[in-house]
């Protein structure tokens, strides 16, 4: 999507699928809402959408009152599906065909958690990637083979808007808005909603390994855990052996086998990982994350981490949240609750 058709998405309608996810909705919608409020005009609009109108329930039991989407009086710039719960029999033929008619009207199309099954079943994303929760992810590319799923948060693939579900949709409705309010005006709405760090386009799910390795060695499991509760001060390979009741050799084919890494570099991985999330959600120090997560010196670390993030580890910390709460910074609003 251009940055110019970006910045002019101001109505958006939102077509709630049949036990959809409510925190994936809602924090969507609660992103607009406090752009208005902070700017203290009705930058953006909103409506709640179904093929017969009314009450739509929720996966938790809460129900939206939704209007038929054939009584629009515009053309919304932006459909979002929201799905959810069993969204394979949540998505009828009427849903279908009701997005196969915007997508010839030339509307932007997006979507919420497992929403992404709707308009790939659709049709409407072969060639295109997209995003949807990992959980859902091998099953689709199994389904659809002409759509790429990415593993990314929120994917913007020209006309098509994706989204993973949970709180993923306010770091998308964030990227979405910026262009039109501008950077300090969404510093000011993630300050609202007490957010340290909004992801942008590059974040990407922390998918479960036994969602992505399904029923492998239990022994891999176990040594994982070994390294995760370890990272300060790193375990040898003989250690992570011995801990595990398994030969060194056994321990370097168990990865090889099921990560296509050595068990070193996994767990060099694992701990620059974890370096990353402390340089853009904490103040603490680079001396003190270096040392936190297993590194001799600041130059090992550096380099280790400009290796696999393409970046130094003061470059990224300059990302730290766009910037929140920078020293000296000025707001025109005044403190407000949410």
């Amino acid at each position: 999507m251009s940055p110019d058709r970006t910045a002019s998405l101001s109505n958006f309608a939102f077509m709630t699928l049949p036990n959809f996810t409510m925190i994936a909705f809602s924090n969507a919608v609660e992103v607009l809402r406090m752009a208005n409020y902070l700017s203290g005009q009705t930058l953006y609009r909103w409506t709640v959408v179904s093929p017969d109108g009314g009450p739509i329930v929720a996966s938790n039991g809460l129900s939206v009152d939704t209007v038929p989407i054939a009584s629009l009086e515009q053309q919304p710039d932006v459909v979002f599906v929201c799905g959810g719960v069993d969204v394979q029999h949540s998505t009828t033929n009427t849903h279908l065909s009701e997005l196969r008619r915007f997508a010839r009207m030339g509307t932007a199309l997006g979507s919420l958690c497992t929403g992404t099954y709707a308009l790939a079943r659709a049709g409407l994303l072969d060639g295109y990637a997209c995003a949807i929760h990992w959980e859902n992810m091998s099953a689709l590319k199994e389904e659809f083979p002409g759509t790429r799923f990415l593993k990314e948060l929120f994917v913007v693939d020209r006309d098509r808007i994706t989204c993973t579900g949970g709180v993923a949709p306010l770091d998308m409705m964030l990227h979405l808005i910026a262009p039109r309010i501008g950077t300090p005006r969404v510093t000011q709405i993630a300050e609202q909603f007490i957010v340290e760090h909004v992801r942008d386009t590059s974040a990407q799910q922390r998918m479960p390994l036994v969602a992505r390795l399904g029923s492998a060695n239990k022994s891999l499991f176990e040594v994982i855990a070994l390294m995760e509760n370890n990272i300060e001060e790193p375990l040898s390979r003989e250690e992570l052996a011995r801990l595990a009741n398994m030969s060194q050799r056994q321990l370097q084919r168990l990865f090889r086998e099921h990560l296509g890494m050595t068990p070193t570099h996994y767990y060099l991985t694992l701990r620059l990982r974890r370096a990353r999330e402390l340089l853009l959600q904490t103040d603490m120090s680079i001396m003190h994350i270096t040392m936190a997560c297993g590194f001799q010196s600041a130059c090992h670390f550096s380099k280790s981490y400009r290796d696999a993030f393409g970046t130094a580890p003061t470059r990224e910390r300059r990302k730290q949240v766009a910037p929140l709460a920078r020293p000296g910074a000025t707001t025109t609003a005044p403190a407000l609750h949410v």
